[in-house]
């Protein structure tokens, strides 16, 4: 196989690995084609106002002040006596859109729908707007728009504000909140001058929803503790209260309003969410009037978390919930249809009514799930070959039909606790056959890309050996008879498994995951030769040697993993790093370089044992950042300047870049100072920061294509960008890491000498404009082993090293104020991203440089590279478990999407390496043909 065709077939065996994941574990839960069940009984409400308190912490909420004052003092009263309260917990990920999906639709969105668009809906779903009569919203332009235009008709109504008011440099973000109280009563006063809007208000089953962003924003912009926050808390306090008047003075107090308030998610200290901290997962929730149980005293309560103690609530029931829960409460409340796709178990502690409207309520919301239960049963079974189905046992048709009849003659009976601790059971095992069918496939499909990864791995190690070891003899008939038997025995496995795929109506991504370890595999068996001659030509191979490097890889790929989940093996493997020189001798030989390396190895082992970035902004880190880079660049030119003097084009041009850091560091601080007076974001900064921004990608292909002049240039343009990126100690990080890369380059040239190569090139010489001379490149050792192994762990430390990954998920919008100040989570993701790809890029640059200086073709290291991070891939791919929870499964699956993301974007510069040096040698050749 050429080389082009084997990057190009990897990639996209690559990409179907990396999609594979999304299909076995993030398929949408949702079904379709259940009945709508409804309680039989008159509901207590015949309206509910919801009030979403975006971004509010329970703490927050409930937990008094130093001096004992509450912030929310009418929740309070609620609390203490005309209502029911507790914790309603969130899932991961704890952002706006999956949070109001689980409140109001009953159930947890997959991260696929959540990643096809943030106002669109991806998926049809039903919710409680959908089931009343009408809805009226209003809020944000981010949220409200997706209920509307999931719901059939035209009953759902939503009033949002400009989406430039979500600016989180806003004098007083709570203003957001502000709008909507406003707005709600400026509605029903006109609502009076219109007969058929007063006509619609007064019906039964509506839903006014309320969103308010202020906290949220002022949470992202000033962080939960600070004095907007809070003060956010009693400015929202007093708005419900004020509704609750003007609702109950609207409708003449006749009793019949019910009112929930609870938030979508939480937010750390530092001001962010997206993660599962008990700040980010735990939300409030109070809820009061028709057909709620008001506050009940209570002795004891069996509650670890010591939370009633700090919030002084110890004598008052707390119920907590599950947050997809609170969607049948609703449902409940004002007597319509539960959520066809909602999950959530209703909260009978919640409400205050007869035995007998309990039990109604139960059973309508276990008959509710076991339909979804029964359709994704029928789907199943339709797509199974009847002899391999395995129904899930402990809810056969009949033993449904059982469940069914017997909690219906319990209520029939007037034996309602009975019959709701049986309606409870049924649920539980509805929802334990939901998950049966909806895993049902994840062993089946596992195996078949575990399977195909196996050979594929096995392939490129059988690929190296082949091209650089040079172990396959000449093919003999007997040779070619065998190929042809395995030709026909691979063609009649696949039609097998396309045969049994159509019988079972499977989608067409099956034919991918189930067909693809079989070309993979025959590749594999193909070069049995190539395996063959590795056995033969064992006993002369450096045996020591090569159990050595086995090992060291091994323990280096355990230790790359674990480092995934604790961020100090990092700085583990980060001192163990530094000891190379020590251990193979080039200290004596390099003492200078060796100890640069030494030294930064041990510098750059700091930062993986400081607390993830974003906890704290302090600007003054990215002065000091500043200053660094300045100085080191300064060293740079100092001592290039002795060794070959600059030009001066390029000596303007560092000259620009320098003074280039110096502005950036100043508009980073003079922002973030503007923003603190609530002054606004400059426009000359952010004039700078897009200027930066843009620059950045063309200004380093103005300076010299000497080696370290380029580097040099690239490092400062990057470096800008991430300093206006910064908020804190995570400035110093490309600094330090670039340290340890030119002292990486300057090492492995000293590994270099002390082998005494004929043909080695030093580094003050070497130009990437030159035309490759392929006379000059050299087959793999197995010291480039080692250099393949340095260059995944820099990866991994670039990824991670202060924690950069975890910013983008809790999405802490304060890294991109010089940039902007409007809520834009498309903009900002992909900022924040560019910010974690810059240490990437000053690793794979300097990987570059190394395989230049070392003469050994990109695509022959890049080879090595693949299947270390292969290995690591397949590492993860074992650690998702079907159990556990779903933060535990998502973090490892996330951990290999992140592996995957880095292979696939490797094997794409693979590709584009091979083809400019394919050009660059076909140009060379053809000049000394011309010559000639």
């Amino acid at each position: 196989m050429k080389m082009i065709t084997f990057f190009i077939v990897g990639l996209m065996v690559h990409v179907v690995f990396f999609l594979s994941i999304f299909d076995i574990y993030f398929t949408s839960p949702l079904v379709h084609g259940m009945t709508p069940q409804r309680i039989p009984l008159p509901p207590p409400a015949k309206r509910l106002v919801l009030f979403v308190a975006d971004g509010l912490r329970a703490d927050s909420l409930f937990k008094p002040d130093d001096n004992g004052t509450f912030r929310a003092p009418y929740l309070r009263t609620v609390i203490e006596e005309a209502g029911t309260w507790g914790v309603s917990h969130t899932r991961v990920p704890t952002e706006s859109r999956p949070g109001h999906v689980a409140l109001i639709a009953g159930f947890y969105e997959d991260v696929s729908a959540v990643a096809k668009g943030w106002k669109e809906n991806p998926v049809e779903f039903d919710s409680v707007f959908n089931e009343s009569r009408h809805t009226w919203c209003w809020g944000s332009p981010d949220i409200l728009p997706m209920f509307a235009k999931g719901a059939s008709g035209d009953h759902v109504y939503t009033n949002t504000y400009p989406p430039e008011r979500e600016d989180f440099a806003s004098t007083d973000a709570s203003r957001l909140d502000t709008w909507v109280f406003d707005e709600v009563k400026a509605f029903l006063i006109a609502s009076k001058n219109n007969k058929t809007l007063l006509n619609k208000l007064h019906e039964e089953q509506n839903v006014f929803f309320l969103h308010l962003l202020g906290m949220d924003t002022n949470g992202h912009a000033h962080r939960p503790m600070s004095k907007e926050y809070l003060e956010n808390i009693g400015l929202v306090d007093a708005g419900v209260a004020e509704i609750v008047n003007v609702m109950e003075d609207f409708y003449g107090h006749d009793g019949k309003t019910a009112y929930v308030f609870t938030s979508d998610h939480g937010m750390t200290n530092w001001g962010s969410h997206g993660a599962g901290h008990p700040s980010e997962t735990l939300t409030p929730l109070v809820v009061w009037g028709a057909g709620v149980q008001t506050s009940q005293r209570a002795v004891s309560q069996n509650y670890d978390d010591h939370y009633l103690q700090e919030w002084g609530l110890e004598m008052y029931r707390r119920v907590d919930v599950n947050q997809a829960d609170i969607a049948p409460l609703m449902s409940s409340l004002i007597g319509v249809p539960f959520p066809l796709n909602s999950v959530g178990v209703l909260p009978l502690n919640y409400l205050n009514n007869s035995q007998h409207f309990k039990a109604e309520s139960m059973y309508a919301n276990a008959i509710q799930i076991l339909e979804q239960f029964r359709v994704k049963m029928a789907q199943k079974k339709e797509t199974t070959i009847l002899f391999l189905f395995t129904p899930y046992q402990p809810l056969t048709d009949s033993k449904q039909m059982d469940f069914v009849r017997h909690a219906r003659d319990l209520i029939k009976k007037g034996q309602f606790d009975e019959a709701i601790h049986y309606c409870e059971g049924l649920i539980a095992q509805a929802m334990e056959g939901l998950s049966y069918y909806h895993t049902y496939d994840r062993f089946f499909l596992g195996s078949s890309v575990v399977l195909g990864f196996i050979g594929w791995t096995s392939y490129v190690v059988l690929f190296i050996l082949k091209t650089h070891a040079s172990l396959r003899k000449p093919p003999t008939s007997t040779h070619m008879i065998a190929e042809r038997s395995l030709d026909r025995t691979f063609l009649f496995v696949g039609l097998l498994v396309t045969l049994f795929l159509w019988v079972q109506s499977s989608p067409w991504t099956y034919y991918i995951y189930c067909l693809l370890p079989v070309p993979v595999w025959y590749s594999v068996i193909k070069e049995f030769e190539t395996f063959a001659g590795l056995i033969r030509s064992i006993p002369s191979l450096p045996l020591s040697k090569c159990f050595g490097y086995f090992l060291l890889v091994t323990f280096g790929i355990e230790l790359l993993v674990v480092s995934f989940f604790y961020r100090a093996m990092l700085t583990l493997g980060l001192i163990v790093l530094s000891l190379w020189p020590m251990l193979s001798g080039l200290y004596i030989k390099a003492k200078f370089s060796s100890l640069s390396w030494m030294l930064s190895c041990l510098s750059l082992a700091i930062f993986p044992l400081l607390p993830v970035v974003g906890r704290e902004p302090n600007v003054n880190y990215v002065i000091c950042a500043g200053v660094l880079t300045l100085f080191n660049s300064s060293s740079y030119l100092c001592s290039s300047w002795r060794r070959c003097p600059l030009i001066r084009r390029d000596c303007q041009l560092f000259i620009f870049q320098m003074l280039q850091v110096v502005l950036c560091a100043y508009t980073l601080t003079s922002t973030h100072s503007s923003l603190h007076l609530k002054q606004g974001l400059p426009l000359f900064n952010q004039l700078v920061s897009w200027f930066t921004l843009a620059s950045s990608f063309f200004v380093p292909l103005l300076s010299s294509t000497r080696l370290f002049h380029r580097l040099l240039s690239i490092l400062m343009s990057l470096v800008c960008v991430y300093l206006l990126l910064s908020t804190g100690y995570e400035a110093l990080f490309p600094p330090v890491l670039s340290w340890l890369m030119f002292a990486w380059i300057s090492v492995e040239q000293e590994a270099i000498n002390t082998q005494e190569w004929s043909n080695r090139t030093e580094l003050s010489s070497i130009d990437f404009a030159e035309n490759i001379d392929i006379t000059k490149i050299r087959q793999l050792r197995l010291d480039d082993i080692r250099r393949s192994y340095f260059f995944v762990f820099f990866i991994i430390i670039a990824f991670f090293g202060c924690g950069n990954i975890a910013s983008i998920n809790s999405f802490d919008p304060a890294s991109v104020y010089c940039f902007l100040t409007v809520f834009n989570p498309f903009i900002m993701g992909g900022l924040l991203m560019w910010k974690v790809l810059i240490p990437f890029l000053i690793v794979m640059c300097t990987f570059e440089s190394i395989q230049v200086s070392t003469q050994l073709s990109s695509r022959s290291l890049f080879l090595v590279v693949l299947v270390i991070s292969d290995l690591m891939a397949l590492h993860f791919f074992f650690l998702v478990k079907d159990y556990g929870s779903w933060l535990d499964i998502g973090t490892s699956i996330s951990h290999y999407v992140i592996v995957m993301s880095m292979t696939i974007f490797l094997m794409l510069l693979s590709i584009m390496t091979h083809i400019l040096t394919s050009k660059r040698i076909l140009i060379r050749q053809k000049r000394k043909m011309h010559f000639r």
